[in-house]
């Protein structure tokens, strides 16, 4: 399965990312490419634990502690991609609709290097709960290719 800590798939991530330009329109869903980046950007450095993020006290939602373990394995159990028109959680909707595109890209770019030391061992999602390295390395894989695709990318 691809994962963020193979650096030929954060190249090839970065490749899709330079395909996009404020003209690209989404196949499904409601963000804009601005929104989208922009929320690629704060869930990167949500995982990372950097910028608002570097004192977060990580934890896992009510309902993600009852779902939570189910709904991971099913996401990381294979390469099959994540279904469209998924909700992206309040914490990650971005609510501005305009804004600089391309410095959204060149930041999720340096992101996306930044998985090559990835070292936040306190990281717990707020639905999936704690997860292993392998599993956020496959989940960030599929959460980025997801919006990729979104945008025909």
């Amino acid at each position: 399965m691809k994962t963020i800590f193979d650096q030929t798939v954060r190249n090839e991530l970065t490749n899709r990312i330079g395909k996009l330009s404020p003209e690209s329109k989404a196949e499904w869903g409601k963000m804009n490419v601005y929104q989208m980046t922009k929320h690629c950007n704060r869930w990167n450095n949500w995982v990372l634990g950097k910028e608002d993020y570097a004192d977060y006290a990580y934890k896992q939602d009510f309902i993600g502690k009852i779902f939570g373990k189910w709904a991971l394995k099913s996401n990381t159990k294979n390469d099959k991609p994540i279904g469209k028109n998924m909700p992206a959680g309040k914490a990650f909707t971005i609510k501005e609709i305009e804004g600089d595109v391309e410095a959204q890209k060149i930041k999720w770019i340096q992101l996306i290097a930044d998985y090559e030391y990835f070292s936040n061992p306190g990281f717990v999602h707020d639905f999936f709960g704690k997860m292993s390295k392998t599993q956020i390395g496959t989940f960030a894989y599929k959460h980025f290719d997801h919006h990729l695709r979104q945008f025909g990318v």
